[in-house]
């Protein structure tokens, strides 16, 4: 096993991977036996984790620095490649899918295996490989454009997260200026921003009608696996959302107007919680991972062997730096079993929110990789990966006095908060999609006067204090999901009431809620969404009053807290 910078990137030999895909799909066609028809299958699957493991590579490098060309080239090389690749996969699918040994393959790994794979006939065609090729083509340049976004700043050259740390400030004048310097900051990018979301649009809506779908929307439903419930289940959802958690939102938000002494909350007072200034980890970043290490090994034996082998191989990129692509993620390297977390440390407590989110993610990804045979199955959809994360975040809780010391409470409570605030905007998010690809000619305007509508309905206490870039509905733009990965983020969502019914738990009895999440963990994606829900003893957030049931004690800890 490699440490991470010395794991060694070479392009993958893409007539080499195209040969083995017409040969397996040969074998699957011609396959005398369930064990040869199985034999082909994983040999493919060892041939897509060697290029796919390139391909993480390269993404992951070019994400680090967006200036680098030579990992920019091959990002874009690749990408262009296995979109060319489609004709092979849809062939290799048919195969599968067709084969009198599916019935086989379904008894031993279930029938996710094949929900997904039929799915992937429907979406995948080379009927949409230019535009494929076109839509990286425009998120690499949409990441580029946002990770060399800067600006000056009190004589200091900043980025967006720069500027973030600064809207935490306690002096008033100082937030408001940063938050000012944060919406210009935007405004300068945005007529680049508007034309890479038109094209962007516009080729998924060509995209989706090429492949016979009513909508992308619809397109994007089936892409993201989802087996189990409609549009209507999640604009129900929303509506919960809309009913039960905005009026304890705005009320929590009215408290926190009053702790700060203000007439009225603008939008650069919402990220400080106390007048005297919010938790702020304690430590250096190779201190704060080893105060990681020492929770992760005292959470439980499989947390202490996952991180353990997370710093020893420095699986990390995690500080903030000019070219840098904005965000945090988890990804990983299948070659070497080895997941690996990038994030953009700023001094707040976010830095910590990422040692226990992404790590969640990455958590689960170690598991799974060790001990799920099928690639396709040691993840899950996305409902379900960020139940790993966000739970994981409450079960470090009884740890996070070594990072915050006696700011200990507050950080609590402050995490909280956002857990529960951050929900109505996911929804914004959701919804200023869905409206976006029902008429996907909106113009750039267009789509900010939806976003001020939306945005006005689940977070009526939002002020931008008559910055016209955001108060005409330009905050869309900070949301690189909408950019990156269309229909995302409702799943946080969902994922959310998840982690909120385990945290719940956890307050009656730590051990059980600890095997339910471990179990959800072990389980990666062999099984569907609801399926996987109840292998963790979860509710089904469509239900009507589950969302209430899931965060109700959430509300009334916060609102019963003594700040």
């Amino acid at each position: 096993m490699l440490k991470f910078r010395d794991m060694p990137y070479v392009r993958p030999d893409m007539s080499e991977v195209r040969a083995c895909y017409e040969r397996v799909t040969n074998e699957i066609q011609r396959a005398a036996s369930y064990e040869e028809a199985r034999a082909a299958f994983f040999a493919l699957q060892d041939a897509e984790t060697e290029s796919g493991t390139m391909m993480s590579l390269a993404h992951t490098r070019n994400t680090i620095d967006t200036a680098d060309p030579y990992y920019e080239g091959e990002v874009k090389y690749l990408q262009a490649e296995f979109a060319r690749m489609m004709p092979l996969q849809k062939a290799y699918r048919e195969a599968m899918a067709s084969s009198p040994y599916r019935a086989d393959f379904e008894k031993e790994f279930g029938p996710q295996l094949f929900k997904m794979i039929d799915a992937g006939i429907k979406t995948g065609s080379p009927l949409i490989i230019e535009e494929t090729i076109r839509s990286g083509e425009l998120t690499q340049a949409y990441q580029k454009t946002t990770a060399l976004a800067n600006t000056q700043f009190r004589g200091e050259k900043c980025n967006f997260y720069g500027l973030l740390k600064h809207m935490e400030s306690t002096d008033r004048a100082e937030r408001c200026e940063a938050f000012k310097a944060w919406a210009a900051l935007y405004a300068q990018i945005a007529p680049t921003l508007d034309q890479q979301y038109d094209e962007l649009v516009q080729l998924r809506a060509k995209m989706a009608e090429k492949l016979g779908f009513k909508s992308f929307t619809d397109m994007a439903y089936l892409q993201r696996r989802r087996f189990d419930y409609t549009q209507e289940d999640v604009k129900a959802f929303r509506e919960q959302v809309k009913q039960i958690i905005t009026p304890a939102v705005d009320r929590l938000r009215r408290a926190q107007q009053k702790r700060l002494g203000v007439e009225k909350l603008k939008y650069y007072d919402e990220a400080l919680i106390f007048p005297e200034g919010n938790a702020d980890p304690i430590g250096t970043k190779d201190e704060l991972i080893a105060k990681a290490q020492k929770m992760y090994r005292e959470m439980s034996q499989e947390t202490g062997e996952f991180f353990d082998f997370m710093t020893e191989y420095e699986l990390f990129d995690l500080e903030t730096r000019p070219t840098k692509r904005m965000g945090g993620y988890c990804t990983s390297f299948a070659k070497y079993k080895a997941p690996f977390i990038f994030s953009n440390f700023n001094g707040t407590s976010a830095d910590v929110d990422v040692l226990t989110h992404e790590a969640g993610h990455a958590f689960q990804g170690y598991l799974g990789m060790r001990s799920i045979p099928v690639s396709m199955l040691k993840g899950s959809t996305s409902e379900i990966n960020e139940i790993h994360s966000m739970a994981m975040e409450h079960f470090a809780y009884p740890w996070m006095e070594s990072f915050f010391g006696e700011n200990n409470d507050k950080y609590l409570y402050s995490h909280l908060l956002g857990a529960l605030a951050v929900i109505p905007y996911m929804c914004c998010v959701d919804e200023f999609q869905h409206r976006v690809y029902e008429n996907p000619q909106m113009t750039a305007m267009d789509r900010r006067a939806v976003w001020h509508e939306i945005e006005k309905a689940y977070m009526p206490w939002r002020d931008y204090d008559g910055e016209e870039f955001l108060e005409e509905g330009g905050f869309w733009m900070q949301k690189q999901h909408i950019f990156l990965y269309p229909f995302y983020y409702i799943d946080y969502a969902l994922a959310q009431m998840g982690a909120f019914e385990l945290y719940g738990r956890m307050k009656e009895d730590k051990d059980a809620a600890w095997q339910d999440y471990l179990r959800l963990c072990r389980a990666g994606g062999t099984k569907g969404y609801f399926d996987l829900l109840k292998v963790a003893n979860l509710s089904n957030p469509f239900h009507a009053g589950s969302v209430e049931k899931a965060v109700g004690h959430v509300i009334e800890e916060l609102e019963k807290a003594a700040f």
